[in-house]
């Protein structure tokens, strides 16, 4: 059931027309990376995503509730959301406030973007009863600043599709460049396996030198992917979704990696891998009936581990981060 929200507002001419009411946004789950294109590469997906109510407050500053049992900081400083709206009131010579409440479905630690999705979310949000103020780029940079104090890097392959929608590529983080990619239509199955791997720790554990041979091979892979997507070609696709850098280490984090990869390939999913950070893994299909099978798989190799799991069965989020209300 829907949570009920209080609201407690400020009359301030800085709202949309003055407006009283609360902004309401889904704030969806993103896919980091997408295999080959570790920090540069990722897309939105319409399930699962958080809940969120932003309103201004009267008195300067920021103020978060939590409306779940995951029990994460309210002090802003030390919360995602917290550190992006932090970020985005150092731009804002008037003194304002925001009470902040979120409802995460997005499991922390799970490698969809949880993190991501507070910090975007509430910068979006905030932004809307800010009458527009800031660019899509500068959400982009106030959000980072969340996913700085998640991981201890700024990065945005998740942060740019959850505000951007649809597939991103990030060029460059510092200047920010960030250009969408058109997509054919795919579907996604996502598995969680009911484990946490921190983004730091899976960071923490990364080769700080690869060899010319597997750099090249990755470049080659992440144009393919990139070609593919721009051409609609579902073999290129399949075909550049291969990482020789990153999942070889992260994939010892995830019991069932390599078996849930080899039986949805055999299932017909153009391929995948690790989401994020793990411990979540996707797979692309070409058609529900088939992602769905992918699904099946899933299931059929952590029943055998008896591991708990989630998954999903869902398409590319084209526009983000959601307005529900006004």
């Amino acid at each position: 059931m829907r949570p009920i929200f209080t609201n407690n507002f400020l009359n301030s001419p800085l709202g949309a027309g003055g407006n009283k009411g609360s902004i309401t946004i889904h704030s969806p789950a993103t896919i980091a990376n997408m295999v080959c294109g570790f920090d540069v590469l990722g897309f939105a997906v319409n399930e699962p995503y958080d809940e969120m109510v932003i309103s201004f407050k009267e008195e300067p500053g920021i103020t978060i509730i939590n409306e779940d049992e995951y029990d994460l900081p309210t002090q802003p400083e030390l919360n995602v959301a917290g550190a992006a709206l932090l970020a985005m009131l150092e731009e804002i010579t008037e003194p304002v406030g925001f009470e902040l409440q979120i409802r995460k479905h997005i499991k922390p630690g799970s490698g969809v973007g949880s993190s991501a999705a507070s910090a975007a979310g509430a910068v979006v949000a905030a932004n809307r009863l800010l009458n527009e103020r800031f660019s899509k780029e500068d959400l982009v940079r106030f959000a980072m600043n969340g996913e700085k104090l998640a991981s201890g890097v700024k990065h945005a392959d998740n942060i740019a599709p959850c505000i951007y929608g649809g597939v991103t590529l990030i060029r460059s983080i510092f200047p920010l460049d960030i250009i969408s990619l058109t997509a054919p239509p795919l579907f996604v199955t996502i598995v969680h396996p009911q484990i946490e791997v921190r983004t730091a720790d899976a960071r923490g554990i990364l080769k700080q030198q690869v060899l010319l041979k597997d750099a090249i091979r990755q470049w080659g892979n992440i144009a393919g992917l990139v070609a593919g997507l721009l051409q609609s070609n579902y073999e290129l696709i399949g075909r550049s979704l291969e990482d020789v850098l990153i999942e070889p280490v992260r994939s010892i984090l995830i019991p069932g990696f390599d078996e849930i990869k080899q039986q949805s390939k055999l299932a017909g999913a153009l391929g995948g891998g690790i989401s994020g950070s793990g411990p979540s893994i996707f797979m692309l299909s070409k058609d529900e009936t088939t992602a769905k099978q992918v699904e099946k798989q899933m299931h059929s190799v952590y029943e055998k581990l008896s591991l708990e799991h989630h998954t999903y069965v869902t398409t590319i989020n084209q526009t983000g981060v959601k307005f529900v209300s006004p």
